[in-house]
């Protein structure tokens, strides 16, 4: 199994945004299984033609999102994200859930501004 990455320079979304993308679809659908180790950064860097700051900024991205998981001097391996984003996507609903009801809305209007922001990041995408 390899890594499968294609970056279009001439994209609307960001070189970082796109690897950073790519590998988060392709270890949640399986494609990359829990463990698998990601390229280094600086040979990464080299085979797709990206500055080594790019491949970084995608793995930081994809660390702090719990795709992957960095190991010291040993790299970067795949982690099992989808317990890591359920558990993030909680613990994010459960402050906004809070912070809603501080700023005084209604279930209503707190479920309203959620589906507003949900048509908006997933329509964008």
């Amino acid at each position: 199994m390899a890594l499968q990455i294609t970056v279009d320079p001439d994209a609307a979304t960001a070189p970082f945004e796109q690897l950073r993308a790519q590998i988060a679809d392709q270890a949640r659908s399986g494609a990359l299984p829990v463990g698998y180790k990601l390229p280094t950064v600086r040979g990464f860097a080299d085979e797709l033609g990206l500055a080594a700051n790019t491949v970084a900024k995608a793995y930081r991205a994809l660390e702090a999102d719990g795709v992957i998981e960095t190991r010291g001097r040993h790299g970067s391996f795949v982690a099992a994200a989808g317990d890591a984003a359920r558990r993030q996507a909680a613990e994010a609903a459960r402050t906004y859930a809070e912070r809603a009801l501080r700023l005084g809305l209604d279930r209503a209007d707190a479920r309203a501004a959620v589906e507003d922001a949900l048509r908006a990041a997933y329509d964008a995408s």
